[in-house]
């Protein structure tokens, strides 16, 4: 799956592992992914929690014949990050064939938990 020049290239998104069990991805906390106040921007963890969630789902549809978006998200913002990295863990509750469910934990560097998002996946077939 190419990334450039998307926003998961433009915030800095890494994926560091993709299996059965999830989704490990990164993102920086810098100038690309701030709020005017200098903290992480609540909507670059909704992308960060969204783009582990639809990677995930990538994996298991069969790419000749599907596609999957969003359908729905939501995030609890639970602590401000100033700097540094933050590392969401995407974990699928649900794998069905029109739909999956991810929870995804967003921490920071000492684990201590930043964002709590679930996202639900819509499978399409290609049109």
């Amino acid at each position: 799956m190419e990334t450039k020049n998307t926003l998961i290239s433009a915030l800095g998104i890494e994926i560091q592992e993709i299996s059965d069990k999830g989704v490990i991805a990164t993102m920086p906390v810098d100038k690309r992914t701030h709020q005017p106040f200098g903290i992480l921007h609540g909507g670059a963890s909704v992308a960060l929690a969204e783009t582990a969630a639809s990677i995930g789902s990538f994996h298991f549809i069969d790419k000749e014949t599907e596609i999957c978006v969003g359908l729905e998200i939501n995030a609890n913002h639970i602590r401000s990050k100033k700097e540094g990295v933050v590392t969401a863990h995407a974990v699928p509750t649900h794998v069905g064939k029109t739909t999956m469910v991810w929870e995804i934990k967003i921490v920071d560097e000492e684990e201590k938990l930043i964002c709590l998002s679930r996202c639900t996946m819509a499978v399409l077939k290609k049109k």
